[in-house]
């Protein structure tokens, strides 16, 4: 990998780390999501890097997939189950990082146990040689050793330049067979989700986060086309919020609902367990090296 390239990821993967941190700080009894998610954007700005997706704020038995608009007066509360997910890039060069907090009861101490330990296990042995598949196994047995299931429909992920999910799949479970093996500088988003429902994820309600999907074809409406120019422009490939599009000078709802009409942008549903179960979640991005794997994401009192 390029040095400069190289320098980029590991700016990023500093700079996630800070802003997840100190969004597992501000998680508190009725503070607003909003105002968390807003402070932990706010930080990774701050910091010079930019957003590579919306902070994502998934509650219980939602895994993944929600953000709020900008609007939003919902708060935390005692018991919930909160997963932290946030990412930055520099110039385009990914970090993704996630982290699960219970709102000061301990119920849950052992499933969120769970899902760092497979982490953890899935990081030691990510290395040149080790088919996918076995990393999904390594994901299932540590989280069923604690008693509780791996989600099967959800996966890690490779990073590319301004691509979040750019082809390969990490799986958490070992029925789904890979003989993939990674490469050397590949970069890889490892996240094991951990749940006390059956391990299957179904979309829910809209997540308030979009995303470009076709850049050809007509847009007849002149106020339409001009925010999709800017819609592109200013997201480019990665996911955006909802509530960011408000900050654009062509922004109206109508325009945006269009959009999304027509398939220009689509907005991700929440992915909740389907059987209401609780979920929790950790992660971190690597870069797989000639020795093993190079954690990008990890905090002050991590590695």
């Amino acid at each position: 990998m390029d040095r400069e390239v190289y320098d980029k990821y590991m700016e990023a993967g500093r700079i996630a780390a800070e802003a997840r941190d100190l969004g597992v700080s501000l998680i508190k009894p009725g503070v607003r999501i909003l105002d968390v998610v807003e402070k932990v954007e706010g930080h990774i700005l701050f910091r010079g890097a930019g957003l590579s997706f919306p902070v994502n704020i998934s509650i219980n038995e939602v895994a993944a997939h929600f953000t709020p608009l900008k609007d939003d007066k919902q708060v935390f509360r005692r018991g919930d189950i909160v997963k932290l997910d946030v990412g930055s890039h520099i110039d385009g060069y990914i970090a993704d990082t996630a982290v699960t907090v219970e709102v000061e009861t301990n119920r849950y101490k052992d499933m969120i146990e769970a899902s760092a330990s497979a982490l953890d296990n899935a990081i030691e042995n990510m290395k040149l040689g080790v088919r996918l598949s076995d990393i999904g196994r390594i994901i299932e047995k540590t989280i069923n050793s604690y008693g509780y299931t791996p989600i099967e429909n959800l996966t890690g992920h490779s990073l590319d330049r301004y691509i979040l999910h750019s082809g390969m799949s990490i799986p958490n479970v070992s029925s789904i067979k890979s003989n993939r093996k990674p490469k050397i500088d590949d970069v890889i988003a490892i996240e094991p989700f951990a749940t006390d429902g059956i391990g299957h994820v179904i979309s829910g309600k809209g997540s308030n986060i979009y995303i470009v999907r076709r850049s050809i074809g007509k847009i007849r409406d002149k106020q339409t086309k001009f925010l999709f120019q800017q819609i592109k422009t200013k997201f480019k490939s990665l996911p955006f919020a909802h509530r960011w599009c408000n900050k654009l000078s062509s922004y109206n709802e109508v325009s945006l609902s269009r959009l999304n009409y027509l398939g220009f942008i689509s907005q991700y549903p929440q992915l909740i367990e389907q059987t209401k179960g609780i979920v929790t979640q950790k992660e971190h991005t690597v870069i797989v090296t000639e020795n093993g794997c190079e954690v990008t994401t990890y905090g002050e009192k991590e590695g």
